[in-house]
């Protein structure tokens, strides 16, 4: 389920920053394919994305876009690419298709999704 508000970010999105547009939408797959049954909404400027629980955020910026992960903290880095020093969140880069799979997204997603259904 997805609330209505998606569809017009989407299309926001696709007129000032096709880049970053073209990128969220491969980011949106991943995280489909990570998480099925995952729902999102526009939260905070992005999209946010549950199953129940939410579990992370996708949000485009000019020269890249950003995957936000709330419990970041909680999550296993082996490829050394999580960002951020706060106490808690933790995010993932990409400026380009190439990251995606670079910077293995598919199974911190994956990772976050498990963290946050308490497994």
């Amino acid at each position: 389920m997805n609330d209505g508000r998606v569809e017009q970010l989407l299309s926001d999105l696709c007129l000032t920053n096709q880049a970053g547009y073209a990128l969220v939408q491969e980011v949106r797959k991943e995280v489909y394919s990570a998480v099925p049954n995952a729902s999102e909404c526009v939260m905070y400027g992005g999209f946010m994305f549950a199953a129940p629980a939410k579990f992370c955020g996708v949000f485009a910026y000019t020269e890249h876009v950003s995957i936000e992960f709330g419990r970041g903290c909680d999550l296993k880095d082996p490829h050394r690419v999580l960002e951020g020093s706060g106490k808690l969140r933790r995010h993932i880069k990409v400026q380009t298709f190439a990251d995606i799979k670079s910077k293995h997204l598919r199974a911190y997603i994956a990772q976050a999704h498990e963290n946050s259904c308490g497994t």
